[in-house]
């Protein structure tokens, strides 16, 4: 007789530290407490839930942020304390299963197949993650859990602020459904509001949507996937170990003009960031990506693929410029932007060296290989070294260094890229 198969089980555990650096601050000082908070000052870093309670969010302008909070409250960042409680935090899960995931600073999936015996179901599990959590962080954190990595991370947005949701396998669909596709992975303001001028709201009506229409309105690869997790359909496993896809850095700029005296020290400032950051991996890539974002959040991305992987500090940020003119060039009716990012993708571990011959071609000062480059690879590994023996900044270049309006202190920079790599 075949014996029947077990019914699938919700083990995936998402969990999110709630307003996280505000939290911090809150935990850090506790006249903070219950108060409008943001971290940050020119540009708003983090809301406490209690400044987001009047609209104010992430990336917001400042002025912003104090028109629609009078009493809001500006702090600076203690960006080591972020680290170390993000880390403590992450150490509370692995206590309960190796399986754990961490895709952020203050968030992870953690797999508690088979951990039964030792700690009980998922749901015990998580109420005793919530618990350690706030007894030796004193930090609040919301959990989900699901059957699927997706439904998992909705699930935990769903719990917040300080809350559990466990989704049941047996209605996961009705729960899915009902929800607005705002807390899909993937779906961001643009794809919202173009969701939205059609009539699709909710997660159920777009996956009821006819997948021609969807295509039409987001793009084939996308309304593939954003489909396919509309039904749950997420087949994606655990990574404890995940290999690096890409490397990448942003910048939130408030409300700046969109010239060129603003974008450029801003894209050599983030190559700096990046190229340091591949050079210390023996990293290379060979696809540059720029992504700006203007004032009303709508975005566009250029790339750009490179014959030979690159990772020098002047390469990336002379390509990144040239893309970032495409898109001014372009969009020459958007007078303001809101970020910048570059990423650099394609990566190679210890990527060789082709040394080649001046023959004057166009795009020479692009190639690591010839003597350009390799000066250019020299300056980066010596100012690497100073940075090592000394700080990052004992030295850096003119371009980068004397940026005279960076919204966002490095420190937070530094967490916010540890993110995106």
């Amino acid at each position: 007789m075949a014996s029947q198969a077990s019914p699938p089980q919700a083990n995936i555990l998402h969990a999110d530290l709630d307003a996280f650096y505000a939290s911090v601050e809150q935990k850090l000082n506790p006249q903070l407490r219950g108060r409008p908070i943001a971290v940050g000052g020119g540009v708003v870093l983090a809301a406490s839930y209690e400044a987001k309670a009047f609209g104010v969010h992430g990336g917001m302008p400042g002025r912003k942020a104090r028109e629609l909070c009078p009493g809001l409250i500006f702090v600076n960042g203690h960006f080591e304390q972020y680290q170390e409680l993000g880390d403590a935090a992450i150490r509370v899960l692995e206590d309960f299963t190796p399986l754990v995931e961490r895709i952020s600073i203050d968030e992870a999936f953690a797999d508690v197949s088979g951990t039964e015996r030792l700690f009980g179901p998922p749901i015990a599990i998580a109420q005793a993650v919530r618990q350690r959590v706030r007894d030796e962080l004193g930090l609040p954190i919301s959990v989900g859990i699901a059957r699927t990595k997706h439904l998992a991370k909705i699930a935990s947005q769903v719990a917040k602020p300080d809350g559990l949701v466990l989704v049941d396998p047996a209605g996961e669909i009705e729960f899915l459904h009902a929800l607005p596709v705002e807390l899909m992975w993937g779906v961001g303001p643009v794809t919202s509001q173009r969701l939205a001028e059609k009539g699709i709201r909710t997660i159920g009506q777009l996956a009821e949507m006819p997948g021609k229409s969807l295509e039409r309105l987001i793009g084939h690869a996308a309304g593939e996937k954003l489909t396919a997790l509309a039904w749950n359909q997420d087949p994606r496993l655990i990574e404890t170990r995940r290999r690096a896809r890409s490397a990448g850095a942003q910048s939130a700029l408030g409300r700046r003009p969109f010239v060129e005296s603003v974008f450029r020290p801003t894209l050599r400032h983030l190559a700096d960031r990046i190229g340091s950051r591949l050079r210390a991996r023996s990293l290379a890539g060979r696809t540059i990506t720029v992504r700006v974002r203007f004032a009303d959040m709508r975005a566009v991305t250029r790339a750009a693929t490179l014959p030979a992987p690159v990772a020098a500090t002047a390469i990336l940020a002379e390509i990144a410029e040239s893309l970032v003119w495409q898109v001014r060039e372009e969009f020459a009716s958007e007078r303001f932007i809101s970020l910048l990012a570059i990423s650099v993708s394609h990566l190679e571990k210890h990527p060789l060296l082709q040394l080649e011959l001046p023959l004057g071609l166009g795009d020479e000062q692009s190639r690591p290989g010839t003597a350009r480059g390799k000066g250019r690879w020299t300056a980066d590994r010596a100012l690497d070294a100073v940075r090592d023996r000394f700080g990052w900044e004992a030295i850096g270049y003119g371009s980068a260094l004397f940026e005279g309006s960076r919204s966002v202190p490095d420190a937070f920079r530094e967490l916010a890229e540890r993110d995106l790599f």
